[in-house]
C-alpha cells in the first residue's frame, strides 16, 4: 500500500500524555487567555495614554513608545487573533476541521517570522549590537549583555530562536495532526452513513411486481 512521506509524522497523542484534538484545545485556550491580557493591556492604555507613556529621555532617543496609531492597529491584531484563537478551539471542540486552518495558517506565518529573524542573525551578526546600542539606558542587564563576546553573543541568540522554533514546529504538528484526525473521522462518518443507507434498502423482501413471485435479494455491497 503507497502512503504519503508525511504519514509517518502522523500521531493522534500530543506531549506523550494527551490526544491531539485535547491539546489542540488546550493550545486555543492558552492563546485566547494571552491575547485577550494583551487586549485588556492596550485598551486601558487607550483610556489613560499617561500610564503607559514613555518620554523620549526614558527611551534614549526621539521617539515616542506607542502611538494611537500604533496602538489602534496592535488592538485590531489583538481583535483579530482572539478570533481566530476561539474558532480554533470551537472548531476543535465541535469537530469543524475548516475551523482549525485559520489558527494553522497563523502558525505557519509565526514559525516563518521567527526562521527569517534567525537568518538574519546568523546573516548579518552585527545587527544585534546595534540594536542593543538602541536599548533604553536603564534597560535591565544592558551593559552586561553589550560586555558578552559577540560570537558568544549570537551563538546564544541562534541556539534559544532554535528552541523556541524547535517547540513552535512541534505544535504545528499538533495542530495539523487534529485537523487531519477530525477530517478523517467526519469523511469516515459519511462513508458509514451512505453504507448504512445502501444496506437499508436490501432489507425488505425483493417482490417481484410482475408474477408476484419472491426473488433472492442479491449479494450485500462489501467496500473494498
Amino acid at each position: 500500500m503507497l502512503s504519503s512521506p508525511w504519514a509517518r509524522f502522523y500521531s493522534n497523542s500530543c506531549c506523550l500524555c494527551c490526544h491531539v484534538r485535547t491539546g489542540t484545545i488546550i493550545l486555543g485556550i492558552w492563546y485566547l487567555i494571552i491575547n485577550s491580557v494583551v487586549l485588556l493591556i492596550l485598551l486601558s492604555a487607550l483610556t489613560d495614554p499617561d500610564q503607559y507613556h514613555l518620554t523620549s529621555a526614558e527611551l534614549g532617543g526621539e521617539f515616542e513608545f506607542m502611538d494611537d496609531a500604533n496602538m489602534c492597529i496592535a488592538t485590531a491584531i489583538s481583535l483579530l487573533m482572539i478570533l481566530i484563537c476561539a474558532m480554533a478551539t470551537y472548531g476543535a471542540y465541535k469537530q469543524h476541521a475548516a475551523w482549525i486552518i485559520p489558527f494553522f495558517c497563523y502558525q505557519i506565518f509565526d514559525f516563518a517570522l521567527n526562521t527569517l529573524v534567525a537568518i538574519s542573525v546568523l546573516i548579518y551578526p552585527s545587527t544585534i549590537q546595534d540594536y542593543l546600542r538602541q536599548l533604553p539606558n536603564n534597560f535591565p542587564y544592558k551593559e552586561e549583555i553589550m560586555s558578552v563576546n559577540p560570537t558568544c553573543l549570537v551563538v546564544i541568540i541562534l541556539l534559544f530562536i532554535s528552541i523556541i522554533l524547535a517547540f513552535k514546529g512541534y505544535l504545528i504538528s499538533c495542530v495539523w495532526n487534529c485537523y487531519r484526525y477530525i477530517n478523517g473521522r467526519n469523511n469516515s462518518d459519511v462513508l458509514v452513513y451512505i453504507t448504512t443507507n445502501d444496506t437499508a434498502v436490501l432489507l425488505p423482501p425483493y417482490d417481484d411486481p410482475a408474477n408476484g413471485a419472491a426473488k433472492e435479494p442479491p449479494p450485500p455491497y462489501v467496500s473494498a
